[in-house]
């Protein structure tokens, strides 16, 4: 990463020529992605199926991915408020980045829509075109379908245990290259974001950047401290991989297998846990896009001297904390926070600005959200055992007592 780093700084836009390592990187990581995510589910949710606290599991894992963006909302709100990271832009030398073509991209999904969007009516289209949120629901219908067939399913779950096996050992050939694949993406995207148009945004940048790095280093830790099981230094000291990857890669859906590999085998979760965790946060978790949706918003409502009432702050909560959901977890450009803007009432024309570094922005966004997912799933391992426990201890009391009345 530093090496890629500092060679794009020094080629500039010629360092893109490296980008086809970066890019044979993804390529190998996201063939792996979406069989993974159909297998992980499946066997996930038939552990699960079987186990008293699922339902607690799902409710508490949604509960947690809720709440966490809204507070992410709220931490960037008042940080924007405090910096004011919008005063003092030079408009004059800005306007020539100015665009309206953005109008037509922020429009969110109703609620039935959503819903809807979420069922596959072919769910080898869905494989095919990869609609993970399509997949996610398939998948988690049939794992419990596959539990209540009770002994009869049995072998085949194993089966797909055996499957994600073989993709542990795949990841861990394909993470033999990721030093070079880390260093091709990272020499590109330092070479061609361009240093002359961050320092119109530098203040931004800056309060983001403090804003990320409270959540992921203060919040979250506190989170997995107080409410898992987990040692914080290790959860710290492990999650670095996962971390790199996402920050070269950009893609929480890429990240995806290494953070499972690291959750289960480095921080000892079920894997029934993390095999619905894991993927569901990728698809929903987005703690990191978020802050930065927050924060965008109170940089132009300052560049351009809006007002915002307690009705726009409520609806940028609002609509940056509902609207992520289903958001892909793949790199790029997001255009949701053209519907923040506009549910606040913010000019959009300025949008252009910021596009040209949104790189930067989603590689360390990306890092938070796949941290924040290994956190809810370290959170809901520590509850799902303790309910497991109970129930086995209600088993055996029930076991007893014919025994004890004979």
């Amino acid at each position: 990463m530093v090496l890629g780093a500092g060679v794009g700084a020094y080629m500039g836009e010629s360092a893109s020529m490296f980008a086809p390592l970066g890019e044979l990187f993804i390529h190998l990581i996201k063939m792996l992605v979406v069989p993974l995510i159909a297998v992980s589910i499946i066997s996930g949710a038939a552990n699960l199926g079987d186990s008293p606290s699922a339902g607690k599991i799902g409710l508490s894992t949604f509960a947690f991915f809720m709440l966490t963006s809204a507070v992410a909302v709220l931490l960037a709100l008042v940080m924007g408020h405090i910096f004011q990271p919008g005063s003092g832009v030079d408009l004059d030398s800005a306007k020539g980045m100015f665009s309206n073509a953005y109008a037509d991209k922020g429009a969110v999904p109703g609620v039935m829509d959503t819903l809807l969007g979420m069922i596959p009516t072919n769910i080898f289209g869905a494989l095919n075109d990869a609609n993970i949120l399509q997949i996610l629901v398939f998948c988690l219908f049939l794992g419990i379908g596959l539990s209540k067939t009770g002994e009869r399913g049995k072998p085949l779950i194993e089966g797909l245990n055996t499957v994600i096996e073989a993709f542990v050992w795949m990841i861990n050939v394909v993470m033999l290259i990721a030093p070079i694949g880390v260093f091709g993406l990272m020499a590109d995207a330092v070479g061609t974001f361009g240093f002359d148009v961050l320092t119109l945004v530098m203040k931004l940048f800056l309060v983001y950047m403090g804003a990320i790095l409270i959540y992921g280093f203060v919040f979250y830790p506190l989170v997995v401290k107080f409410g898992s099981d987990v040692p914080l230094g290790r959860f710290l000291s492990v999650m670095k991989k996962p971390q790199a990857v996402a920050l070269s890669t950009a893609s929480s859906m890429a990240t995806l297998p290494v953070n499972m590999e690291v959750c289960e085998k480095e921080l000892g979760l079920k894997n029934a846990t993390t095999a619905f965790v894991l993927p569901l946060g990728a698809t929903i978790n987005m703690s990191g896009n978020a802050i930065y949706y927050g924060l965008v918003a109170m940089f132009f409502a300052q560049v351009f001297n809006v007002e915002l009432g307690f009705s726009a702050y409520a609806a940028i909560v609002f609509t940056a904390t509902l609207g992520a959901i289903g958001q892909a977890g793949v790199p790029g450009p997001s255009f949701l926070v053209v519907a923040v803007l506009l549910a606040a009432g913010i000019p959009i024309e300025g949008l252009p600005l910021l596009f040209a570094l949104d790189r930067i922005f989603d590689m360390t966004r990306t890092a938070l959200n796949i941290t924040g997912d290994a956190a809810c799933a370290a959170v809901v391992d520590r509850f799902a055992r303790a309910d497991d426990a109970l129930a086995d201890t209600a088993k055996d009391s029930a076991a007893a007592e014919p025994a004890n009345a004979r």
